[in-house]
């Protein structure tokens, strides 16, 4: 009895104490300490998503809310922050995308 407690309690410590492989763990440790990198990109969904809105409702963000795409049930709050998210990651897409709207609207008057 004693000597199966004896294992036991070594197989805890040795455990404890060795580290294999400590490569990975410092890769591990390495990576956690970077910052945390943004994704280049955005769901292609998220943008036709908030793409369909602006186009349907402009600025209008409760409308946004009550659209029938809008399949996530986000408040006017959160569809704003997509907006917002979209505008910061493609600030020229974004601009020619509202241009070409404007122009859109004058063609059709």
């Amino acid at each position: 009895l004693t000597q199966g407690m004896e294992v036991e309690s070594d197989g805890q410590e040795q455990g404890k104490k060795i580290v294999r492989k400590p490569y990975v763990v410092n890769e591990m440790e390495y990576e956690a300490s970077l910052p945390e990198k943004k994704s280049n990109t955005l769901s292609r969904d998220l943008i036709d998503y908030v793409r369909y809105m602006i186009q349907n409702h402009g600025e209008n963000y409760k409308e946004m809310a009550r659209d029938e795409k809008n399949y996530y049930q986000d408040t006017p709050k959160q569809i704003k922050r997509k907006i917002n998210v979209y505008k910061n990651f493609y600030p020229e897409e974004y601009k020619d995308f509202i241009a070409s709207l404007k122009q859109e609207k004058m063609d059709v008057q």
